[in-house]
């Protein structure tokens, strides 16, 4: 399978995958009807605030980021059947996936490495989409930029010494009314 892009194999690798996953469609609604989702809290200055965005996580191991834990709920077949999918498409063998509902563009992610101490060194981590197209940006330590769009359906392979050098985020975009699903399967320790 050819890579559309090849965003950078600068202190890491990130290759970006259009169309993997059809019908996506049907992802989206089965993802977004069983899945338990959750939404977290934040604190700033002090005060607890609730994420737009909502989360859920599922694999063996639980995992802790942001300070928070996540206790692993058991795979459900839908997440089963896109993992083999992913694993295929890197070689890699996941033991948990982190996802993400993003109502609509308003709902974001701030700038961040995924680099907690549950996650292998420089494995692959490799972020599903569906739904609404949002732009992924990446900004290195020495502080180049590079964007791409995450289409419904896509893949983006982030892998390699990626987390260590680079940040990421998805930005708010006022103009995107529609949701998006994202899933970022994980290697664990």
């Amino acid at each position: 399978m050819e890579a559309k892009l090849q965003l950078t194999n600068r202190n890491g690798s990130v290759i970006y995958f259009p169309g993997i996953f059809a019908p996506s469609q049907d992802y989206f609604n089965r993802l977004k009807t069983a899945c338990c989702w959750q939404t977290e809290k934040v604190q700033v200055f002090g005060k607890w605030h609730k994420l737009r965005r909502q989360t859920a996580w599922y694999g063996t191991a639980d995992y802790r980021y942001s300070g928070q834990l996540k206790t692993a709920q058991p795979w459900l077949s839908v997440l089963l059947e896109i993992k083999a999918q992913v694993e295929e498409l890197t070689n890699e063998s996941y033991q948990g996936v982190l996802l993400n509902y993003y109502p609509d563009g308003l709902t974001a992610i701030g700038w961040h490495a995924d680099d907690e101490r549950d996650l292998v060194p420089n494995a692959a981590i490799a972020s599903v989409s569906f739904g609404a197209t949002r732009r992924f940006d990446l900004r290195h330590f020495d502080g180049e930029q590079l964007s791409v769009n995450l289409e419904d359906g896509s893949v983006l392979i982030m892998a390699g010494e990626l987390q260590q050098y680079w940040k990421h985020q998805v930005p708010v975009q006022r103009k995107i009314k529609e949701p998006r699903i994202n899933l970022t399967f994980r290697v664990m320790t």
